[in-house]
């Protein structure tokens, strides 16, 4: 009995998973190679590997005839009726040729062979174990670092990587340490052989998370339309609902929020905005800002542009911290996002509307004789305080226009955006 080889094919099943009969054939093929040149003149030879014992048998093809010339490729037919009585001059026979030192030559030259085609076998079992399990979670235990902070996650059968890119920079990691991941990809290496790829960064991380954590998007119920997020540091989530009587930020978040924080919990602390979905790009940038109200907005669809106004005590939460929570909003509305405070804002349309009152334009000193969006009382009191021309208008401010009876200091601001944008 061969006990090395039967403690291999033992290994092999136990730990990779590979079947013995596919470890038996890629040895086998392999010591033919190295058979055909321990055994001088043989010019077909077959190696046969018993399973159950190890043993390892070599058989060479030889043409039975009456005078031997060649050794290696013919037997003689008293020498074949030994091995078989019935056998006649000019069949072929298979001769037991094994070589008394070929158990330690033949491990010699077949290891590369061995080790390439035991390299397919296994990633033929990862292949098959695995590639249908893309973007589900999957659990293992840190096994080692590889090439700088790529982690080795064991996965019990195989090995799986988590390279530095698909982990939050938050994070770290240690030896023997549990960790959940998305099953991210199953990819050929270089060498061969195959590898389970791994992600702690991917949005579809988060996703995944909140359909364990929420059963009404498990079951369809509410819908995930898009995550955008910044790993390690914040999540936002679109989500709506197909029954009505359901809400679905509600559902996400959960009693007291124990759903979403057991998502947060699993992030480590990352933070996760639930935001109700729209299709209309600003209605669904408003959702994402709530409470803070946005209070000037205008589209350019030429250069897919949304640029919004906020008070000045809300622009640093807009912004947020690097510009993070900015360029999140952005990706998830899919507009560049312009965001300004309503201070610049004022100073600048202050700035413009003396710039056209100063002008030389005559238009500007006729009299007007309506306001788009200003009833017929308004107006006239409006040109009983003697703003009664563009160019007066231009020239006040909208305190100056709010004293007027019936405006207000929003209805100010209009009235003098409209003439602006008129004149401009």
């Amino acid at each position: 009995m061969n006990k090395d080889l039967i403690a291999i094919f033992e290994y092999l099943e136990r730990e990779k998973g590979i079947k013995r009969d596919i470890v038996i054939d890629a040895i086998e093929e392999s010591l033919r190679a190295a058979a055909r040149k321990s055994i001088a003149g043989a010019s077909n030879v077959t190696v046969k590997i018993h399973p159950k014992t190890g043993d390892i048998d070599v058989f060479c093809e030889k043409e039975i005839v009456n005078d031997v010339e060649v050794d290696g490729q013919e037997i003689s037919l008293l020498d074949a009726r030994e091995i078989d009585p019935d056998c006649q001059i000019g069949q072929f026979i298979d001769v037991m040729a094994t070589p008394k030192d070929f158990g330690r030559i033949a491990a010699q030259k077949a290891r590369q062979i061995i080790t390439q085609k035991l390299r397919t076998a296994e990633r033929d079992v990862i292949y098959e174990e695995y590639r249908h399990r893309v973007n589900e979670l999957i659990s293992g235990t840190v096994k080692r670092f590889v090439r700088g902070a790529n982690v080795i996650v064991d996965l019990g059968k195989v090995e799986a990587i988590l390279p530095m890119r698909e982990y939050p920079k938050t994070e770290k990691y240690h030896l023997g340490e549990k960790v959940l991941a998305l099953l991210l990809g199953v990819h050929d290496t270089e060498n061969g052989g195959a590898e389970v790829v791994l992600s702690r960064s991917h949005p579809e991380f988060v996703k995944q998370l909140m359909i364990q954590e929420v059963p009404e998007i498990a079951d369809g119920t509410v819908v995930i339309d898009n995550i955008v997020r910044d790993a390690g540091y914040r999540t936002k989530l679109t989500v709506r609902s197909t029954d009505p009587k359901v809400d679905p930020v509600g559902a996400c978040v959960g009693m007291r929020g124990i759903r979403v924080k057991n998502v947060v919990r699993e992030l480590l602390n990352e933070k996760i905005d639930i935001i109700p979905f729209s299709a209309d790009p600003l209605e669904l940038l408003q959702n994402a800002l709530a409470p803070i109200e946005i209070r000037k907005v205008s589209v350019n669809e030429d250069e897919h542009t949304v640029s919004i106004v906020v008070e000045d005590d809300d622009f640093a939460a807009v912004i947020g911290k690097k510009g993070m929570n900015a360029r999140l909003n952005s990706q998830l509305i899919g507009y560049e996002l312009e965001v300004q405070r309503m201070s610049d804002y004022t100073k600048t349309m202050e700035l413009q509307r003396t710039e056209l009152a100063s002008s030389d334009d005559p238009s500007l000193d006729q009299p007007l004789n309506s306001l788009e969006g200003v009833n017929s009382f308004i107006f006239e009191h409006l040109v009983a305080e003697g703003f009664n021309t563009a160019r007066a208008l231009l020239m006040a401010t909208t305190e100056q226009l709010a004293k007027v009876p019936g405006i207000s200091l929003d209805m100010a601001d209009k009235i003098l955006e409209q003439i602006r944008k008129q004149r401009m």
